[in-house]
């Protein structure tokens, strides 16, 4: 179960910024025996590819807090935030961890499925974070971009190392968000209401 929660947290993520998760495994599995990636996922800590994400990282942060270019970027990263969690939901569950000593029973189902579960775990938060960064710019002129921005990948930092460390918690802080995801719609809602009445 708890490899199921680090993936999920790990995807999740993901669907927020692809490369926070890639990377945050990545560094801990190559500096730190916090992380111990399966073989097939060990290219993730090769100073190569640790260099490339972390200069896609500082793309994506720099892109995603400019209005219209978040835009953009959330429709060249529909590609890559699922992708991303498709790997690190496979490479995170399967990986030993401080919650994790036997990653082995999550995969007696085939290497695939963790990969496509990553993926729509993925696409599900980009889907909605691309709906809801629509609706900030549009009501706020762009102003919220940069704030919006800058919560989400807290979030996503949040998250992967709540799933790394204390999956458990994963699901509180799931809650937590779709619960603050629902009180903003809901506000935003009786605002253009009230609009409308005036």
């Amino acid at each position: 179960m708890l490899e199921l929660l680090t993936g999920s947290g790990l995807a999740l993520s993901a669907g927020l910024n692809a490369f926070i998760p890639m990377l945050s495994i990545g560094l801990l599995a190559r500096f730190t025996t916090v992380v111990d990636l399966p073989a097939n996922w060990e290219w993730l800590t090769n100073s190569w590819v640790l260099v490339m994400l972390g200069v896609l990282l500082l793309f994506e942060v720099v892109a995603d807090k400019i209005p219209a270019v978040d835009h953009l970027n959330d429709i060249v990263q529909t590609l890559v935030r699922p992708t991303a969690g498709g790997i690190v939901f496979a490479a995170g569950a399967g990986s030993t961890t401080p919650a994790i000593t036997d990653p082995e029973k999550f995969f007696t189902s085939g290497a695939v499925v963790p990969f496509v579960i990553g993926v729509v775990l993925a696409l599900t938060t980009h889907v909605a974070k691309a709906g809801t960064r629509s609706v900030v710019n549009l009501s706020t002129a762009g102003i919220g971009a940069p704030v919006v921005s800058t919560v989400e990948d807290i979030s996503a930092l949040t998250m992967t190392v709540l799933a790394i460390l204390v999956p458990v918690l994963v699901v509180v802080f799931m809650l937590i968000l779709v619960g603050l995801g629902f009180w903003v719609w809901r506000r935003r809602r009786v605002r253009v209401r009230r609009s409308l009445l005036a």
